[in-house]
């Protein structure tokens, strides 16, 4: 599962300002490793599995006809701020195969969609997610206060809305807490208590929660957050609840502490920061997005904090609509490098 922002931008330029102790991205910076890099040298992926965008689920025939075009012409990506055709590569898609919707597919998604040096080849989900919630703390350790504020301030948008407002974007609004695990008992105990006062279950345990758990709503809080993996051995258990413009609309307990934190922006930024390659999220979008075919398919780019020392890679997402940016779930593409040809021939230039 994955939660994006309406405007990916958002988050991308919050990690992106630089202090003047620390530069976090320096794109006229040019690592030698990058600018010597051939097609052939790039991925080896010819024993990777791919899936044919005919034989995708859930995809409409306008999505499905701009995929094919995408992969059959492919899409031009050069490093951010070189024009020197040397370092341009063509990248045609292909769709990796489906993953499990966990909570996790963010990171099962992209251990399947990198290859080639420095790569997460071999690398575990869950150990992509505790390097991507290590880089966060390190970055934003470093951060100064302004920076910090401004992103606490896209946290509590995602996590810990205001209640009173956005009514007008989204019918439900979700309230993330963290349930320490060793407090499960103790927190029903404190709700049994008020519901034998005579108090409703539901809003007991709205109060209890809300009482007694950590609220989402900041940088340190976010980290605890994205570590759950939805395991045995997660300190906290993900608790949320669901609101309507007329109050509380339900309480997901998660009593088996199955939920994982879904990644999000921040954590996709962390993640091209710690591998220093772009990532972009491929949407495609159909007709229950009012989406002319032509514009069906977009490319959210997130880039990393610093130098950008290997080629991209790319992140599918369905889209279902524009609610929620979207779509909830990625799946991983398969990007096979082609030799360049000219700007005319190819489909897509990012």
């Amino acid at each position: 599962m994955g939660k994006l922002l309406c405007d990916s931008t958002t988050v991308a330029e919050t990690f992106q300002t630089s202090s003047p102790n620390r530069p976090w991205r320096d794109p006229k910076s040019s690592p030698a490793s990058l600018d010597a890099i051939d097609a052939e040298d790039l991925v080896d992926q010819t024993t990777t599995t791919t899936t044919a965008w005919d034989d995708v689920h859930g995809l409409e025939d306008q999505q499905k006809r701009h995929l094919q075009r995408l992969h059959a012409k492919g899409v031009l990506w050069k490093r951010p701020e070189d024009e020197l055709s040397s370092t341009s590569v063509v990248f045609r898609l292909s769709h990796g195969g489906e993953v499990s919707a966990d909570g996790n597919c963010l990171f099962t998604a992209s251990q399947k969609a990198m290859a080639g040096p420095g790569s997460a080849r071999g690398v575990e989900a869950r150990e992509l997610r505790r390097r991507t919630v290590r880089r966060f703390l390190e970055d934003f350790g470093s951060a100064a206060a302004e920076e910090k504020e401004a992103i606490d301030e896209v946290i509590r948008h995602m996590y810990a809305p205001d209640l009173k407002n956005g009514w007008g974007i989204h019918v439900v609004q979700e309230l993330k807490l963290l349930a320490k695990k060793s407090d499960r008992l103790a927190l029903d105990s404190a709700i049994d208590e008020l519901v034998q006062l005579g108090m409703q279950r539901e809003v007991a345990a709205e109060s209890i929660y809300k009482e007694r758990c950590i609220q989402v709503h900041d940088g340190p809080n976010w980290a605890k957050y994205m570590s759950i993996s939805g395991s045995s051995d997660d300190e906290y258990d993900i608790v949320t609840l669901q609101y309507t413009e007329e109050g509380l609309l339900s309480i997901d307990e998660n009593r088996e502490g199955h939920a994982a934190a879904f990644g999000d922006d921040i954590a996709i930024e962390c993640l091209a920061t710690e591998f220093k390659r772009e990532i972009y999220v491929v949407q495609a979008h159909g007709s229950d997005a009012m989406v002319e075919e032509e514009n069906c398919v977009f490319f959210l780019p997130h880039r990393p904090r610093s130098q950008i020392c290997e080629p991209p890679f790319f992140l599918f997402m369905k889209g279902t609509g524009w609610c929620g940016a979207g779509a909830d779930h990625y799946e991983p593409l398969i990007a096979h490098p082609s030799s360049y040809v000219s700007l005319e021939k190819v489909a897509m230039v990012l």
